[in-house]
């Protein structure tokens, strides 16, 4: 049994978000990842996925073998991986019950996978720390001026290496845009993404218009080699501000 959750886990470890979003579209049939995602938890779908996950063996009762692999993974290793046993009790007064233990406390293995693992695993970062990085970098006018002007009509967002814009689309926001200055220098210019077929539902303008506002340092890019036009689009760099001006000033035109 514990060999079979840490062979799911292994699988699970190296699914990329198109994946993801692929399968959880099958499930739901009617509704997207996002609004789905949204109903139950009440926050945006986040803009990374697969992060890390957790792992949890349910049984009526658990062998000592069992206990003993789950805790020399989560103690001495800080894998995320715990056991719940459930019992059944039926009570003429109180009617049924569903008792449930955890192996190990929720929180303590929680504590263990993070000791182990933030190290390893950058946070967020901080718009302050975009914006310095931008500066390091000596894009910080490109980097302004266009975060600027596209939070007017954007939600933005944050990765560890980047400032994403969000669209609405039925009722979900999903990135269209996104702003690199980790990946970004004087000489080559501020690094950006977009999703062309996003944007361009966005702003209900054609992908071939779209394209005409963009810098010619550029080229082909879609998140995980997908195929699917939802996934596709450009990576390049702004190298000069007018540039960045002719593609806010694309931009302006087609707001709706």
């Amino acid at each position: 049994m514990t060999a079979q959750i840490l062979d799911y886990g292994s699988w699970v470890k190296n699914l990329s978000s198109v994946q993801i979003t692929g399968l959880a579209d099958a499930y739901l049939e009617q509704v997207s990842l996002e609004v789905a995602y949204r109903e139950r938890f009440g926050e945006d779908l986040p803009d990374v996925l697969n992060e890390n996950h957790s792992m949890i063996l349910v049984a009526a009762e658990m062998d000592t073998a069992t206990e003993r692999i789950i805790n020399y993974l989560s103690d001495s290793y800080g894998v995320s991986i715990n056991a719940a046993t459930f019992q059944y009790h039926a009570d003429n007064h109180v009617g049924e019950l569903l008792a449930r233990v955890f192996l190990i406390e929720p929180e303590q293995v929680e504590y263990r996978t993070q000791k182990r693992s933030t190290s390893k695993r950058n946070p967020n970062l901080t718009y302050e720390q975009l914006r310095e990085i931008a500066a390091e970098k000596q894009v910080d006018t490109q980097y302004k001026l266009l975060v600027d002007e596209l939070s007017q009509y954007f939600s933005r967002g944050r990765t560890r290496s980047s400032l994403t814009l969000k669209a609405s689309f039925d009722g979900s926001r999903r990135v269209v845009f996104s702003v690199i200055p980790t990946d970004s220098s004087g000489q080559e210019g501020l690094k950006f993404q977009v999703y062309i077929y996003r944007l361009a539902d966005a702003l209900d303008v054609k992908v071939d218009e779209l394209l005409d506002y963009l810098p010619d340092n550029r080229r082909e890019w879609s998140y995980g080699g997908s195929e699917e036009n939802e996934w596709k689009g450009y990576e390049g760099f702004f190298r000069t501000m007018d540039e960045v001006q002719r593609f806010l000033k694309g931009v302006h035109q087609h707001v709706p």
